[in-house]
């Protein structure tokens, strides 16, 4: 095992040795929430951020369907064993496994049909009286295909479990079917033995070139297998069992990016018998470990659930994307080998508020992989992943994401060179690609120059970066970068009309694009990117004082903030992602997220307050409904963990961690090392909202906020509750 491998383990072993006696926190996780509405959520067996997230798949190819799952549909075609969880695209669904008793089936013409609504006999039928899940196990019944199934994981292996009721028996290999925009290109498999298989799967869709390499072991010998038609010269692998004696048939399956023999390896080393229990078990203590990084003392048992469901829910993306001897399929398709795991899903521009600061509070292990990943992608495609996929960079979303995330790394003491970092940063941010030429010429992205639209959204996330890459060029002495990119910061000023209030698109001349309605927000059709002129206005979270000065001053900042939160107007007709709204306020995405914090740099926590708890109150649910938006690779769960504590990072790079209105009455946060964080919210209650009076290890505070060192010193934080501001 290598080294990192060995101190993760045993860090998660002496957390879960001093966690999981007292607790189990899997109890109090409910992975069916986020699992319908818009939340797009995986659902089945994982281990934490490990490579193979294995569930039940659907085959329908709609936007709610992004995970492969959605809590309304009632049919399944399989397990697979990659998933996205909480995306608004689709892909993956890897190696898909139908277990079925062929007496049961009609597929023999059926399958050239298998996208035919009509067609509904192909399918089993999910029922969710018959299914349960938690974290690291998932199980379903499917009598009419005569079957039951179980399924758990390990880190780069699943484990499949099927005990069937007839005497002949099938499990459907398929390796043709993925999800969402993933397509097919090549595929194929080898039988090494009466037990063992191994193969590919390679696709094409939002990862433009995605192969995973697949070993896999039965627990009974094959009887015989056939062919079944999919469509065109496609087909499926019905790989038959004697079932008369045995009614239990096991499968596990080892992934890797890399090649079939490290497949084997992943599979011989994390599989070494056919134990479902005491894998599950251990998928579980894993879970507990990770879970038990934050207890928490809850008012209520609701709350417990989202709780710790939202940290489950942080916990599943990023995903392993490295074999256990340390080989990964780099950014430029060749082979290489990293001391540290390396990762993939890396949703940035999603997850750069909030979920990357939780993790370098709660997990420095996976902090330290992460920047490795960061920096090795950027050595192998020449700049810093925007929206990285199993290799690929799929440069979706705006801005320059992956800077801001390295940036907080260097910060907070994670990257292992800053120098090195530092040029990566730099480099990315010079590119001539994406509207960053135009910030070069005009300080800003004009409307009429770029041959892409959402160019203020663009500046304004280009802006955040620029500052982040300015802070650490100051702190590593680099005084010329830190003066250009902290100049270049302030192309968000340059979209701000003060004739109307409202940053909007500009042209290369300094005239204002008109007509001009600040509630509209047409997807990818407009000067903003999932959002409106209002939600942008306040995308400055790297510099609120400064967005405070240019609006008019603190007085007319809090009037215009309370605007924020209670004006209502025509968004139209395609603000699909526009969602969870609190007056122009969106909570269902991203760029709004820091919104009410901003309350605290001008002296009305208290404000703050109020819209934190009634955001944490009512945009949040323990059912499958779940979140108010896409659930955003865990994003929209750290939201909830940070604030639910009572702290918010609003400066993305190593910014102070604001605070607003905790939930809990009281958190201990492990830090690692024997440290902890304690957070006592004393006279918590529904109605005692507001933060009379705050202090850090005795000392009564005159702030709004902790620093990232003061919590990571350890300590103590009390907040005085109350029901008046």
């Amino acid at each position: 095992m290598r080294k990192s491998s060995l101190l993760i383990a045993l860090a998660a072993a002496a957390l879960s040795a001093c966690c999981t006696e007292e607790k189990d926190y899997t109890a109090f996780v409910d992975p069916y929430i986020g699992s319908g509405g818009h939340g797009h959520v995986f659902v089945g067996a994982s281990v934490p951020f490990g490579m193979v997230q294995l569930g039940p798949q659907q085959i329908k190819d709609e936007w709610d369907w992004c995970s492969g799952y959605h809590y309304s549909d009632t049919l399944v075609i399989g397990f697979s064993h990659t998933h996205l969880t909480g995306t608004g695209i689709g892909d993956l669904g890897d190696v898909l496994m139908m277990p079925y008793d062929p007496a049961k089936v009609k597929y023999d013409t059926s399958w050239a049909k298998r996208k035919n609504a009509d067609a509904t006999h192909i399918y089993a039928l999910l029922d969710h009286s018959k299914e349960e899940v938690r974290p690291g196990f998932y199980s379903l019944e499917m009598p009419d295909y005569g079957v039951a199934a179980r399924l758990t994981a390990t880190d780069r292996t699943g484990l499949h479990e099927y005990t069937f009721t007839g005497d002949r028996s099938a499990i459907l290999l398929d390796l043709c079917t993925g999800i969402g925009w993933d397509g097919v290109t090549d595929w194929d498999f080898s039988w090494l033995s009466p037990t063992r298989i191994e193969g590919y799967r390679r696709s094409s869709g939002w990862a433009k070139d995605h192969t995973i390499w697949f070993a896999a072991e039965f627990s009974s010998p094959v009887m015989e297998y056939e062919n079944i038609p999919i469509t065109g010269d496609e087909y499926a692998v019905a790989i038959i069992f004697d079932t008369s004696s045995q009614k239990k048939i096991a499968v596990k399956v080892g992934l890797s990016p890399v090649s079939c023999a490290n497949a084997w390896e992943n599979l011989n080393a994390e599989q070494t018998g056919w134990d479902f229990e005491a894998v599950a078990q251990a998928a579980k203590d894993r879970w507990n470990a990770e879970l038990g990084r934050i207890e928490i003392e809850e008012m209520d048992a609701r709350q417990r659930k989202l709780f710790y469901t939202s940290l489950y829910h942080t916990m599943i993306a990023p995903s392993l994307f490295s074999d256990r001897n340390g080989e990964y399929r780099g950014a430029d398709a060749k082979v290489h080998t990293s001391d540290e795991n390396q990762y993939t899903v890396l949703s940035l521009w999603d997850t750069y508020r909030a979920e990357y600061p939780l993790m370098t509070i709660i997990n420095p292990e996976m902090s330290s992989a992460i920047a490795s990943t960061l920096m090795n992608i950027y050595d192998q495609q020449g700049k810093l992943p925007v929206w990285h996929l199993a290799g690929n960079e799929t440069d979706c979303m705006i801005g320059n994401p992956g800077v801001i995330v390295m940036a907080d790394m260097c910060l907070k003491g994670f990257a292992k060179d800053v120098t090195a970092a530092l040029e990566a940063m730099k480099t990315s941010s010079m590119l001539d690609e994406r509207g960053q030429e135009f910030l070069k010429i005009y300080g800003y992205i004009p409307f009429d120059k770029s041959a892409e639209l959402e160019t203020v959204s663009k500046a304004m996330e280009f802006s955040i970066a620029d500052a982040s890459l300015a802070k650490v060029a100051r702190e590593a002495g680099d005084m010329e970068a830190a003066a250009y990119f902290g100049e270049r910061s302030q192309a968000w000023k340059k979209h701000y009309d003060p004739e109307v209030g409202f940053v909007r698109g500009r042209a290369a001349d300094g005239s204002w694009r008109t007509p001009f309605d600040p509630f509209k927000a047409i997807h990818m059709k407009s000067d903003f990117t999932e959002g409106n002129a209002w939600q942008y206005t306040f995308l400055v979270p790297q510099d609120v004082n400064g967005l405070a000065g240019i609006i008019g001053g603190p007085e007319a900042f809090e009037a215009k903030l309370d605007e924020f939160f209670t004006v209502e107007g025509d968004l139209g007709p395609e603000a699909n992602d526009v969602t969870g709204l609190v007056g122009q306020y969106a909570h269902g995405n991203e760029p709004s997220h820091h919104a009410a914090y901003m309350y605290n740099y001008i002296g009305r926590q208290d404000k703050c307050a109020e819209k934190v708890r009634y955001i944490l109150d009512e945009l949040y649910f323990d059912d499958h409904s779940g979140v108010c938006g896409n659930e955003d690779a865990g994003q929209m769960s750290a939201w909830y963990v940070l604030s639910a504590l009572g702290l918010y990072q609003v400066d993305p790079a190593c910014g102070e961690f604001q605070f607003g209105s905790p939930v809990v009455k009281k958190a201990v946060v492990n830090l690692g090392d024997g440290k902890t964080f304690t957070i006592m919210a004393h006279d918590n209650s529904p109605e005692n909202i507001y933060i009379k009076s705050a202090s850090l290890n005795g000392k009564k505070l005159d702030r709004t906020y902790v620093s990232y060192d003061e919590i990571m010193a350890g300590g103590t934080l009390e907040f005085f509750m109350s029901p008046e501001a």
